[in-house]
Parts: C-alpha cells; sequence; structure tokens
C-alpha cells in the first residue's frame, strides 16, 4: 500500500484525540456542537459513541475525517496532527480513514452503477494500475462484504438497504483503511439486518485489525459489537470505559437514562 501513514500504528493508540471542539457559527448565534472532548482508540478496536440525536457524535465524526474542520484542540493520527493537513497530506490521510454513513439509500448516486462508483474512488486516489485491476479490486470488496461479484455493475434501486449498506462497507474498504468511522451505520435497517451488518463489521475486524469508531444513539447495539464506550452529552463526553463497565454499573445519570430507554425482552 502506498500511504507514508499506512501500518504505522505504535503501541497502544492509533486515533487520539484531546480537548477537541467544534463550534458552528459566531457570537451569540454559535453552536458549541462538540466540547473540550477526549479519547483514544486502539489499533483493531471498536470504540463506541453513544448518545441522543443533536449531541455531537455526527459532528465529532465529521472532524476526525476532516470533513468539518475543528475549532481547537487535537487530532492524532498515527503521530500525525489531522487538523495541519492540506492538499496531497489531506488526501493520503483519507485513504487511511474512512466513513460509513447513516442512509443507506442517500449514500449511493442514483444513476451510477455500485461498482462504478468504487472505481471512481480507486482512479482518485490511483489505486490498482489499470481498469482490469480495478475491476478485479470491486469484485473482491463485493466479496468481502458477502455480495455476489456480478452484483457489481447493478443500479442501488436493484438492492435493499442491508445489501446497499453492505456496498457502502466495501466502498469504504476500498483504499484499505485503518480506521473506519461508522456513524450510525444500522439504525436506518430492520433488526435482523441489523444483526447481519453487525456481524460483518466484526468479521472485518478480525480479519483486517480494523479499527471502528461506531457511532450509535442505541446502548443496545454498542454493547454486542463495541469493546470501549463513551456516552456523550450536550457536546462533552459524561463517561467512559469498558462496555461492560459503562452499562453494567453506569456512574452518570444521563447513562442511566440511556440504559431506561433500552426495551427489555
Amino acid at each position: 500500500m502506498s500511504s507514508k501513514y499506512a501500518g504505522r500504528a505504535r503501541g497502544n493508540t492509533l486515533l487520539d484525540v484531546k480537548k477537541l471542539n467544534v463550534i458552528y457559527g459566531h457570537g451569540k448565534d454559535s453552536v458549541h456542537a462538540v466540547n473540550d472532548v477526549s479519547f483514544h482508540i486502539k489499533p483493531g478496536e471498536i470504540f463506541g459513541l453513544v448518545g441522543e440525536s443533536g449531541c455531537g457524535k455526527s459532528s465529532l465524526g465529521k472532524a476526525i475525517i476532516r470533513l468539518t474542520d475543528p475549532t481547537s484542540g487535537t487530532i492524532d493520527f498515527n503521530g500525525v496532527d489531522v487538523a495541519s493537513l492540506k492538499g496531497r497530506a489531506l488526501k493520503t490521510y483519507r485513504q487511511e480513514v474512512q466513513m460509513i454513513f447513516q442512509d443507506p439509500y442517500g449514500s449511493l448516486n442514483p444513476r451510477m452503477k455500485v461498482g462504478s462508483a468504487i472505481v471512481d474512488v480507486l482512479n482518485v486516489h490511483k489505486i490498482e494500475a489499470n481498469k482490469a485491476e480495478r475491476k478485479e479490486r470491486v469484485v473482491e470488496l463485493f466479496e468481502a462484504v458477502g455480495l455476489k461479484a456480478d452484483w457489481a455493475w447493478r443500479y442501488p434501486h436493484e438492492f435493499s438497504g442491508g445489501q446497499r449498506q453492505r456496498i457502502c462497507i466495501a466502498r469504504a474498504l476500498a483504499l484499505n483503511p485503518d480506521l473506519v468511522v461508522a456513524d450510525e451505520p444500522v439504525s436506518a435497517l430492520d433488526v435482523s439486518v441489523q444483526a447481519e451488518i453487525l456481524q460483518l463489521l466484526e468479521e472485518l475486524r478480525a480479519k483486517r485489525n480494523l479499527a471502528f469508531l461506531f457511532v450509535s444513539h442505541d446502548l443496545a447495539v454498542v454493547r454486542n459489537v463495541c469493546d470501549r464506550v463513551a456516552v456523550m452529552y450536550n457536546g462533552e463526553i459524561v463517561e467512559m470505559g469498558d462496555v461492560e463497565d459503562v452499562i453494567d454499573h453506569p456512574q452518570h445519570d444521563y447513562t442511566r437514562k440511556l440504559l431506561s430507554a433500552v426495551p427489555a425482552f
């Protein structure tokens, strides 16, 4: 892999976020979406970020992949200050950190065959030498996410929601990232399909030593898939730790409130 960051994860930390702030607007109209947030993610770890809608989870995820510029604080990825990256260095960083969005229906261009959308990603980043190799790479990615190879040349409307999310996961894997920000990746799917997608993410983690920032509002889902979890409320992390400790022995009132909303069967 050509990325200068590839394989550079050292020690126990892949991503290190310190005192991060994201503020939208100015003056009296400003919104403090992320307030002094710090956490780290280890290589191959699934780190959960949980909280209700509007708490700042998505803003934090977008800041990490630089879709939103942080107002202050640091985002360190393998010893590189992400906030300082520009041009080619930022493009290289985006090979290492990819994102899966919540809506599998709005994440794909309805006028483009799904395999062609992945080929475009490979073209932009100059991955694989020629057209034939890029098509072969698409086939490999489809098989890796449990889809038939010949489905790659169909249009998005020919797939179910779960299949579309698998395609989005394949697209995120196209550049061999070390970290994937998964922003509510199963919340738009039926419960049975959610379980299949969560199982896929765990398999990909095991096979590729792939780390995830798993953003969710659902503590039940987080418990099933994550190693550690941070609870976010009004732009701040109010509780963080091993997922079993946080869920079985919550210390903050807001965490208890989230747990009380989880259905018991």
